[in-house]
């Protein structure tokens, strides 16, 4: 399938690592043009520095001067996409959580996407085009223990990307999330850890646990995700807009 994304324009956001990575590499070899954003300039410069296609923004995009220079680097240029991803906050139950805790989980979970959203899809709706991925969870569908603030947060991120979609669903910009479940990702151990410190079990057998609780019996790969994640950011996703997404092995047992 030809997804003719081509010298199109694209922000991906948490790019030198896991899912970011994977999407940023299958959007650069479909041949488009890719603005990298991540905190470590060395492993940009590593991953990134040799490919004419790749331009590179060294800085955490929840904060708004990384999103204020994403703005002037974009600049008149049309962004045809984005893929709107950062880190989660740590794992810890209700009772673990300070109000601290919370209000950084709303920075880390919440506010940054709704400055990068409003900052470039009023662009994308004039230019009557545009594609928005979010990396969220499985957890919006099926909580998951000690991950209160990633799931509480995220929901809201549901209810934004929902929203939004409807009301701009008539100017050819779509907005939808992807909800990883289990992937081999560095991501994941922090559940793993946590769960080890509360149980007392090895790191290892507390993941081989987790992995037998997965229908298909092993973890995902964040090549097998971004492979998703492009065709939604392409022009044949055109009819699938305000969805939440879940790629986790079979794991969620909801039918909704």
């Amino acid at each position: 399938m030809n997804l003719e994304l081509a010298n199109q324009l694209f922000i991906v956001g948490g790019a030198t690592s896991g899912f970011g990575k994977a999407i940023a590499t299958a959007l650069l070899n479909e041949g488009a043009k890719v603005i990298v954003v991540a905190r470590g300039k060395e492993k940009l410069n590593e991953q990134y520095g040799s490919i004419a296609n790749a331009e590179i923004v060294t800085g955490d995009i929840t904060q708004h001067g990384v999103i204020e220079k994403l703005k002037a680097i974009v600049g008149g240029r049309q962004l045809h996409g984005m893929l709107v991803n950062a880190g989660g906050p740590p794992a810890k139950t209700v009772l673990e959580t300070t109000l601290s805790d919370w209000d950084d989980a709303y920075q880390k979970l919440l506010r940054w996407k709704v400055e990068l959203t409003q900052a470039f899809v009023p662009a994308m709706v004039k230019a009557g085009y545009g594609r928005i991925v979010y990396i969220e969870s499985s957890s919006v569908k099926q909580p998951i223990e000690n991950l209160v603030l990633s799931t509480s947060l995220r929901l809201a991120v549901v209810g934004l990307v929902k929203t939004l979609s409807q009301e701009i669903g008539k100017s050819g910009v779509t907005l939808n999330i992807l909800g990883p479940g289990s992937h081999n990702t560095p991501a994941i151990d922090r559940l793993y850890n946590k769960k080890s410190e509360q149980t007392g079990l090895p790191f290892a057998d507390v993941k081989q646990t987790a992995i037998q609780l997965i229908p298909v019996g092993v973890l995902g790969e964040a090549d097998d995700f971004a492979s998703l994640a492009v065709w939604l950011l392409s022009k044949q996703s055109r009819f699938v807009t305000g969805q939440t997404i879940m790629v986790d092995g079979g794991a969620v047992r909801s039918t909704l």
